[in-house]
């Protein structure tokens, strides 16, 4: 899968989120604040934002959920563990091995993802 370049983001990784996300275009980067918004109100307060393989992520001693752009959707990455627990519900979503992808322009399933992470 290959992670869009979004804007005029140069090949220099970003150094946190707040700058990659600044570098993604709307509506995609409206997608990408909310999911962050709805990652870290589920996760403890300790989790801290991080960009690991380019990506923004969250960790509390290692990375807990990975999110990111790409050229024709959205994905966050849960755990393994997670797609097990949650396969029925993860139907009607485009998956692929350890990544749950959405659209850009469309609302989130905010309530699933809340139970994901």
């Amino acid at each position: 899968m290959k992670k869009m370049k979004a804007g005029k983001r140069s090949s220099v990784a970003p150094k946190n989120v707040d700058e990659y996300l600044a570098g993604v275009p709307e509506p995609a980067r409206s997608t990408l604040n909310e999911l962050r918004a709805t990652i870290g109100s589920v996760l403890p307060c300790a989790a801290t934002e991080t960009i690991s393989y380019g990506m923004p992520a969250f960790k509390h001693h290692r990375v807990l959920e990975w999110y990111a752009l790409f050229s024709k959707h959205c994905s966050l990455f849960p755990t393994a563990a997670v797609f097990k627990s949650y396969k029925a519900e993860l139907k009607g979503l485009a998956t692929s091995k350890g990544t749950v992808q959405f659209p850009t322009d469309t609302p989130l399933p905010t309530a699933l993802f809340m139970r994901l992470v």
